[in-house]
This record gives C-alpha cells, structure tokens and sequence, in this order.
C-alpha cells in the first residue's frame, strides 16, 4: 500500500517536472520551440525502441504494444 502512494506520488513529480520543462520551453521558445522539443524526443524515442526491438528479435511495433499495452 505505501510502495503504490510512494509509486503515485513519483509519477505525480515526474509529470509536473514534465510540464515544467515544457512551460518553460514554451516561455523562452514560442509554440515552434515547443514543436521542436516534442518532434525530437519522438524520433529519439522512436530510436531508441527500434534498437531495443532489434536487439530483443521483435519489431519495434510488437515492442510498443508489449510495453505500452497498446
């Protein structure tokens, strides 16, 4: 019970660190910067899962649908 309120408790400061960081890219940078930012770390992330994938036998889709339950 209180690794899950510790668990919640995390993710609730991950997500507000998150939109902090994305805040202020939006501050300093405008709408396009914000693009930009997001644009990058999809294709680093789509990366990065290929990798993994490739590394494991899977395609990267069957990768995604494992660990994003999608």
């Amino acid at each position: 019970m209180l690794a899950d309120r510790d668990e919640d408790q995390d993710e609730d400061q991950k997500e507000s660190a998150a939109r902090s960081v994305a805040s202020s890219v939006l501050a300093e940078h405008g709408s396009d910067g914000l693009s930009d930012v997001a644009v990058d770390l999809a294709l680093r992330l789509a990366s990065a899962l290929e990798r993994i994938a490739a590394d494991q036998g899977l395609t990267a889709i069957d990768l995604v649908d494992v660990w994003f339950d999608a």
